[in-house]
């Protein structure tokens, strides 16, 4: 196949030269973002865009405008239809400021990588500029920063319940999850004449209205979860109990004199729909106007993206909030053309870095039920056991990572999303071929903790399951003659976790030769249930009160148990053993042997007890 060369007039434009190169002299929707415009279906910004040109629409991408000046925003003109506007693909406080809150001083999603090129609060900041510079114009709000914060949610940055961000940004519509359906029906309707108030019952959209529909399910009001911790973990359970696209019910919640109506969310994509869109005309590259490098791009550039959502229910993930938690898998023959179309382009050079989706093995399996799931309940179809009616059928997954093998140009494949390592039980024959041919040296695995008491909290399985799988990933490889290792992705001051359980896991990783050299510190992201139980202090559904790791000092010394083999955390570690009376277990750590596995029980004695209750300031 001959190699592509994109010019400027394949991409869609993002000023008036580039309008009239294509003949417009107006939009009708206009796409503002606070990402980098890259032609990648990988950005939701571009892959929305690209829909709706599919369909015939005049649409065209402000990327990081100025929001300080309502010229930036009148470029290529006033819209005929509305403005649809998202923060990116971060959420703008947590793409701005570290869980310690301090400022980070780069930014992946802008070329060069350079922060400040999008504000704080950047759906609310974006959206009073353009009604400020287009007055009247209608505006529709999305990306993950609309849909994490569609209620009235906590804010870590501001330590304190905000109200939904469609009321403090006054949009007109918010769209929440993954919103092709929804924005595709509302671009036709308005582009039929229908006025906007009229858009009342579209799934996965949110509006505020004085009128109570009848039928919804009433949640505790802004002012209410505000004041009562009790209350915000009500108004939790009962937006948790509809989530189910298939049976939920519309929301309601109050804010001061008027109603947050929440409609369902939306309907999973069937496979049809979802290859059409992978399908649509991407560059697969940056703006040409782009003089630097943008990190999110080169990570992602040689990547595949075959299935989206996820049904692992990890307790501080907000994938099944936002893709939901039925899987979404492409079709094989759509993956492989996207494949023949990367393959052409100048810049590749024969290595896939990922074919995944959120986790890469749930690629082609789902509920085996229609009718159960259409009623299910479950958070999770994998915690804490395997549901009876999920397809963990392996043969999916092995058939297109073999035909992805076998495609001419293609010399390399990679797998770089991550690894449910406790679906691999079921999945005999995948673990396989992933070890034999789509491990890169590293193979990335999220265990978040091994103390069996945090993972409980998390959602997650405990350590007797992750000790299994990497038993079994070290002797493999081995009988394979390939030098391949595990990187754990751990999670430090989770709600639930205390200096106790970091020592254990510090221990355990001593014991099993792993290190990390990046811990996540836990941030409390609008949303997830970590988030409400780090703010309320209690698990909404059992009412059991829940260790919050707060003080900055107790968030500084379990961080440095996960990091023990590093000389500057030593002083650290040696404060926080001292702390719950481990003195003992710093030769363990520190030298030479191995940790006694009797060793890596949680401490019981009352000591122990004593310490976690303490203060620690």
């Amino acid at each position: 196949m001959q190699k592509q060369n994109q010019n400027q007039t394949a991409f869609l434009p993002t000023n008036d030269k580039e309008m009239k190169e294509r003949g417009w002299d107006e939009l009708d929707v206009l796409f503002i973002s606070g990402d980098a415009y890259i032609d990648h279906p990988s950005f939701g910004t571009a892959l929305l865009a690209r829909l709706l040109e599919s369909e015939g629409f005049r649409v065209g991408i402000l990327a990081q405008p100025d929001w300080r000046d309502p010229d930036a925003f009148r470029t290529m003109g006033r819209p005929r239809l509305f403005a649809a506007i998202s923060a990116g693909a971060m959420d703008s406080m947590v793409n701005h400021y570290t869980a310690a809150k301090k400022i980070r001083h780069n930014d992946a999603y802008t070329p060069g990588g350079i922060a400040g090129k999008r504000p704080n609060r950047a759906v609310i900041a974006y959206t009073a500029a353009v009604k400020g510079a287009f007055k009247g114009l209608p505006t529709v709000i999305g990306g993950i920063e609309a849909s994490l914060r569609r209620l009235a949610h906590y804010d870590y940055w501001a330590d304190k319940v905000r109200r939904s961000i469609l009321i403090d940004s006054k949009a007109d519509l918010l769209i929440f999850g993954m919103a092709e359906t929804a924005l595709l029906e509302i671009t036709h309707r308005l582009d039929n004449g229908e006025p906007l108030d009229t858009l009342r019952e579209i799934k996965g959209t949110a509006f505020a209205t004085k009128n109570s529909p009848e039928g919804a399910i009433k949640l505790p009001s802004f002012e209410q979860i505000s004041a009562s911790t009790d209350a915000y973990n009500r108004a939790f359970k009962l937006t948790s109990e509809q989530e189910n696209p298939f049976s939920a019910k519309v929301l309601l919640q109050p804010h001061g004199n008027r109603n947050l109506i929440v409609n369902p969310p939306p309907l999973p994509l069937k496979e049809v729909d979802l290859d059409r869109i992978y399908d649509l005309p991407f560059t697969r590259q940056p703006h040409p106007s782009y003089s630097k490098k943008i990190p999110a791009f080169e990570q992602i550039r040689n990547s595949i993206t075959s299935h989206r959502g996820c049904f692992g229910g990890c307790a501080f993930c907000a994938i099944t909030h936002h893709q939901g938690k039925t899987v979404q898998s492409r079709s094989e023959k759509s993956i492989l053309r996207e494949i023949d179309k990367l393959s052409s382009q100048n810049d590749f050079h024969g290595t896939i870095s990922d074919v995944g989706g959120p986790t890469a093995n749930m690629y082609g399996l789902g509920c085996g039920n229609p009718t159960a799931e259409k009623i299910c309940q479950r958070p999770s179809c994998i915690y804490p056991d395997i549901c009876k009616n999920l397809i963990t059928e392996e043969q999916p997954a092995i058939s297109l990572l073999r035909k992805v093998r076998q495609h001419k140009d293609i010399k390399h494949t990679f797998i770089a999303s991550g690894i449910r390592y406790d679906l691999l039980p079921t999945q005999p024959q995948y673990f396989a071929d992933l070890l034999q041919y789509h491990v890169s040296g590293l193979l990335k695995v999220a265990p978040e903790s091994t103390s069996d008491r945090v993972t409980a909290v998390m959602r997650k399985p405990g350590a007797a399951i992750f000790t299994r799988f990497l038993d079994q990933f070290r002797q493999h490889s081995q009988e394979l003659g390939l030098r391949q290792a595990v990187v754990p992705y751990l999670i430090s001051n989770h709600p639930g976790s205390t200096l106790e359980d970091m020592v254990e896991v510090a221990l355990y990783l001593k014991h099993h030769r792993l290190k990390v050299e990046q811990v996540q510190d836990f941030t409390p992201t609008p949303g997830s249930l970590s988030t409400c139980i780090y703010h309320t202090g209690r698990d909404p559904f059992s009412g059991k009160k829940i260790h919050i790791p707060r003080t900055v000092k107790e968030r500084r010394l379990q961080k440095a148990l996960l990091l023990f083999h590093r000389p500057e955390a030593k002083a650290d570690i040696l404060e926080a053993l001292k702390i719950i009376h481990r003195e003992e277990v710093a030769k363990e750590l520190f030298g030479s042997q191995q940790p006694d596995r009797k060793k890596q029980q949680p401490q019981k004695n009352s000591k122990s007890k004593g310490a976690r209750k303490r203060n620690i300031k």
